[in-house]
């Protein structure tokens, strides 16, 4: 993990178009990235997460901002991106199941970071976000996974900062009261702190 100080230089360095700024940038954001795509388009996350980098990289010399507003453009491209897929995913479902087979070029090479996420609770804990209402789901994913403020996270979801809060907040007790949750009793604990937190409490990214 690194500090927030030194993410802000890889930022910088990264605009100016030097690799290594724009490679810590990825190893810190990544995690955070994958795990709210698991949310979001479920298996096809890698992939997505891997369309969200580029364009990153792309449109990179066109940000202007510090790294606040860097994670909050980073998790914009990626609900886009995530949009995208869900688009794809239903016309692939329309479609006649002949054209899949074309396209199928061997199994997909696992993501380290990803593997290590389903041999965790964090596994766990994503599943349970991914059965909340789609509002509440990523409310909860931006604002206590990646770590963004309120009005980052209503900037991404095109929402009123108050409709964030209560997504939030309905999303968190909602969790709190899962029985899986309450069999769990770290996890139970963890979800009663949080929702029980003033809505602009700033939490630390992680699950």
């Amino acid at each position: 993990m690194f500090a927030d100080d030194d993410l802000a230089g890889a930022l910088r360095a990264a605009i100016a178009g030097d690799e290594a700024g724009f490679a810590v940038l990825w190893r810190s954001l990544q995690p955070a990235v994958l795990r709210y795509l698991r949310v979001v388009v479920g298996e096809a996350a890698e992939d997505v997460a891997s369309e969200t980098w580029l364009q990153a990289a792309r449109d990179l010399h066109r940000f202007e901002g510090g790294l606040p507003a860097f994670r909050g453009w980073l998790f914009r491209i990626a609900r886009h991106r995530g949009i995208d897929e869900r688009r794809r995913a239903t016309r692939r479902r329309e479609e006649p199941r002949e054209s899949f087979d074309e396209e199928v070029a061997g199994p997909p090479v696992p993501d380290v970071a990803s593997k290590v996420i389903e041999e965790s609770d964090t596994a766990w804990a994503l599943r349970l976000i991914a059965s909340l209402p789609p509002d509440q789901a990523e409310a909860v994913m931006l604002r206590v996974v990646a770590g963004l403020d309120v009005a980052a996270t209503a900037r991404v979801l095109g929402k009123r900062p108050g409709a964030v809060r209560v997504a939030t907040m309905r999303g968190l007790r909602r969790l709190a009261a899962d029985p899986q949750v309450m069999a769990r009793s770290g996890g139970a604990r963890w979800l009663r702190e949080v929702a029980a937190a003033p809505a602009d409490t700033a939490w630390p990214e992680g699950v």
